[in-house]
């Protein structure tokens, strides 16, 4: 199986935001921005393990700043980890004035989704190799939450999850 670079997969799409897009503030719906995130999410995923892949979860989502009509919105996705027919997705969501071009990070997220072969069954994904200080921290905390949502689903005990414990393990 090959390995990868976060790039291969990295998927970076814009769009601005429209007013039948917005809420009652005129910020873009939540929701409408979790649909962009998970479709840019997807693509980087398909790219990543070449075939079909569904959304399995969506981990963790940060709404820490309105994205206001007019604005335009960035959204990039890579694949920070493969494990053996899933992937964890790190989306970064950008802002920008269109009158100053002042971009600033309004949101983020990670999911989860499934390669799948002709069939619908799961299939193996390439490994991925991370190359920058940045790919290597969310390569990292990536298996962390991964044990943590098994130790919390019942498919791990807690003493099994060896990265968990070394958090709060003195060296």
């Amino acid at each position: 199986m090959d390995t990868k670079h976060p790039n291969d997969s990295r998927t970076i799409m814009t769009d601005i935001v429209l007013p039948g897009e917005t809420n009652i503030l005129k910020n873009l719906f939540g929701g409408e921005l979790l649909a962009r995130m998970d479709r840019a999410a997807s693509i980087a995923a398909g790219r990543h393990a070449e075939s079909i892949t569904v959304t399995a979860a969506v981990n963790h989502v940060a709404f820490t700043q309105a994205v206001p009509l007019g604005s335009v919105v960035t959204i990039e996705a890579a694949v920070s980890r493969a494990f053996s027919s899933s992937m964890e997705v790190f989306i970064d969501v950008w802002i920008e004035d269109r009158f100053d071009g002042k971009r600033s990070k309004a949101n983020e997220g990670i999911y989860t989704f499934v390669a799948l072969d002709a069939s619908g069954k799961p299939r193996k994904v390439p490994t991925l190799e991370p190359e920058t200080p940045l790919e290597q921290e969310r390569f990292d905390a990536a298996l962390r939450r991964k044990q943590l949502s098994l130790v919390l689903a019942g498919k791990m005990k807690p003493n099994e999850a060896t990265e968990l414990r070394a958090l709060f393990m003195d060296n």
